[in-house]
């Protein structure tokens, strides 16, 4: 990528223009990170990309903004620019093509603001961003209302690299934070969502949680989680403090790049816990926290604008995270029922980093993960011995009793009391015979 970056760097130069890395790959190249992806400012002119390119797309031409395609890799090339006035909080209402320097000045903080010569590495430093890389701050450029006026995601983007880069925010951005904190609903769900799913999917999301927390954003964002705040918890399970101390100390354990489902599922298993706190006469209770907490979270990520398809694995996650307790005292057929579900695996790793987190027993976890590895797909979700035709040919007539014979005769066969088809059909025989006998049978004759 770096090899290409500095092709398109290059051809610009070659046509007499400045052309240097800019942003977020600059960071990251002093800091001594790899970047993921690079991003290159210009004093050419949109039109004049497209021509020196053939293969481009103009995702922002109105912004001066040209994406290069460079084999199966792409690349932002944007023409220096300063804005004009900000009037819906997102974007300007018009651009004027300037100076790097005029650039860098536009940008939101000043460890975004700096430009990297790639054909000599010398970096361009309008804004003092070396500087506060040296220092770990994150710092606005110039006034920070202004800076969050123009576009109020960065409130978010501010917490994000704090917490990804393991920065401290500089005093007067961090209470301008404080202070515009409730904009933050001129902002679209979706970039909404796309901020917080950066913040707990990458590195420092348990002190992003908490920086959210400190800037107010939280209680605007997601009240559902800031609700957790004081929560307490039974100390024999929860040695570690309330419902929020416990899921930010989740959010420290998950793994590094873990999957959105994984990250959503931390953040939200005891969502439920604040509306179902009670303080029994044994000790403190959460009855139905899981279900309670399943509901919270379709919600909240509908409201986030999350795909129907991770929606619904995060509140299967939910649902379901109560009943790992349970495991080693189910019979066989209800732990093969868990196996089989399509969550398993990021059930079992919510499970892990919920009980290191607090407790620290690990019993339940390492006997799903034994059952996982010793039980073969085939014994896990074995082809069904009996089909609803084998049902209505034994003289069931359609309705409600072939769907309880077909459930029986498969928990029978996960519990390996049936073991083969022939067993199975003198079962069901047997079985539409008692039903028929039975008083006020229906659906059998």
């Amino acid at each position: 990528m770096n090899d290409a970056a500095i092709k398109i760097a290059r051809r610009l130069r070659e046509a007499g223009h400045v052309a240097y890395f800019a942003g977020g790959c600059v960071r990251d190249l002093v800091r001594g990170v790899t970047p993921q992806d690079y991003d290159i400012a210009t004093d050419a002119p949109p039109g004049t990309v497209q021509h020196l390119f053939p293969r481009t797309v103009a995702v922002g031409a109105q912004f001066g903004v040209i994406l290069v395609l460079e084999g199966e890799q792409q690349f932002e090339v944007a023409t220096f620019r300063s804005d004009e006035a900000y009037l819906d909080g997102r974007h300007p209402s018009n651009v004027r093509y300037g100076t790097p320097e005029e650039d860098a000045r536009r940008r939101d903080f000043t460890i975004n603001g700096l430009f990297q010569d790639p054909l000599t590495g010398e970096v361009i430093d309008f804004v003092g961003g070396r500087a506060d890389i040296q220092w770990h701050v994150v710092r606005s450029i110039g006034d920070p209302r202004k800076r969050f006026g123009e576009d109020k995601l960065r409130l978010l983007r501010c917490v994000r690299f704090a917490a990804n880069l393991d920065y401290l925010i500089e005093p007067d951005t961090f209470a301008a934070v404080r202070e515009m904190a409730p904009e933050i609903h001129v902002v679209s769900a979706e970039r909404i969502r796309d901020e917080l799913v950066k913040i707990i999917t990458r590195p420092g999301a348990g002190r992003g949680l908490e920086l959210l927390t400190e800037t107010g954003l939280l209680k605007e964002v997601l009240p559902e989680v800031d609700a957790m705040r004081g929560v307490e918890q039974p100390a024999q399970f929860h040695p570690e403090g309330d419902v929020f101390t416990h899921v930010k100390l989740m959010l420290d354990h998950l793994p590094a790049n873990p999957d959105v489902v994984l990250a959503l599922a931390v953040l939200l298993h005891d969502v439920g816990k604040p509306p179902t706190f009670q303080r029994a006469p044994d000790r403190i209770r959460f009855n139905e926290h899981d279900r309670v907490g399943a509901e919270m979270t379709e919600s909240i990520l509908r409201r986030l604008r999350f795909p129907n398809d991770t929606i619904a694995q995060v509140v299967t996650c939910v649902a379901e995270h109560m009943r790992m307790q349970h495991v080693q005292e189910m019979r066989p057929a209800k732990v093969k029922r868990i196996l089989q579900r399509e969550t398993f695996a990021t059930e079992l790793e919510l499970h892990r980093i919920d009980c290191v987190s607090s407790h620290g027993d690990l019993g339940n976890y390492h006997f799903l993960k034994k059952a996982a590895t010793d039980l073969p797909p085939e014994v896990v979700k074995p082809v069904p011995w009996l089909t609803g035709h084998d049902v209505l040919a034994l003289g069931v007539t359609r309705g409600p009793v072939v769907g309880q014979i077909l459930r029986e005769a498969e928990e029978l066969q996960l519990e390996e009391r049936l073991r083969s088809r022939p067993e199975a059909l003198d079962w069901a025989r047997a079985r539409v015979a008692e039903l028929s006998d039975s008083p006020g049978a229906t659906g059998t004759g």
